[in-house]
């Protein structure tokens, strides 16, 4: 079974080598969240330190590939190809994406169309790199896209894989369905599907037994946003069989 790894969001308020340093003895695989302390655009040589495996999350605190303003779309796409080209260097296995989200619903109609051309445009982009990209479902606020699986086709279609984030599932009521989907990565967290508490695994409603046996090969992020959720979750999970 593959090892579960840890994403550094339950780390965010250190320096990155501070955090990979708390990580190292947890786990082989870390996934960077690309953002604040944690910028690979700053920070990228600090990976070098350390005898870890890695996944990258793109940033989400700027950018969005579904704006129908096409100078903020393209930008957002120009930080993804930065962030795979240093995913490369560092030999990171995935690149985790977001789908975007349009905040004024009288837009919904041009950011889809946003979106989609961002997808054709990420599957093109894909082929100069070695690192997979993911995009990653979305939870239950209304702005926010790729709440099913209408998307998947798509997705594949341009040659890009799929991350599936089980506590955002859980709150849109599709987890059965995007397991159907072979996700090729997984973000482990929990919920009591009311709001996206990313707690730790075992304390909400998720169903990680029926998780386990659709993970075949797809890579595993533990993402929680406490550190102290980190041991109960990863010991709940090998419980589990994970």
């Amino acid at each position: 079974m593959n090892e579960v790894g840890i994403s550094t969001n339950c780390v965010m308020d250190l320096p990155l080598e501070r955090a990979l340093t708390i990580l190292e003895p947890l786990t082989h695989l870390v996934e960077i969240q690309c953002d604040a302390n944690h910028s690979l655009f700053r920070h990228a040589s600090v990976l070098d330190k350390f005898d870890l495996r890695y996944t990258i999350h793109a940033p989400t605190a700027d950018g969005n590939i579904a704006e129908s303003f096409e100078p903020i779309r393209k930008a957002s796409i120009a930080v993804i190809k930065e962030t795979a080209e240093i995913a490369d260097l560092v030999g990171a296995k995935k690149l985790v994406i977001h789908p975007g989200f349009c905040l004024d619903p009288t837009c919904r109609k041009a950011s889809v169309s946003a979106l989609h051309r961002s997808i054709q445009e990420l599957g093109d982009l894909q082929e100069e790199f070695s690192v997979r990209f993911v995009m990653e479902n979305l939870g239950s606020m209304d702005c926010c896209f790729f709440q099913n699986t209408e998307l998947i086709q798509d997705l594949r279609a341009a040659g890009l894989g799929l991350a599936l984030d089980v506590g955002h599932a859980n709150l849109t009521g599709t987890l059965d369905a995007f397991l159907k989907e072979k996700p090729d990565h997984f973000h482990l967290h929990d919920n009591k599907g009311m709001c996206d508490e990313h707690a730790a695994c075992g304390t909400g409603i998720v169903d990680f037994g029926k998780i386990l046996p659709e993970i075949g090969d797809a890579t595993l992020i533990l993402e929680v946003l406490k550190l102290k959720d980190v041991k109960p979750s990863l010991e709940y999970l090998t419980s589990l069989g994970y």
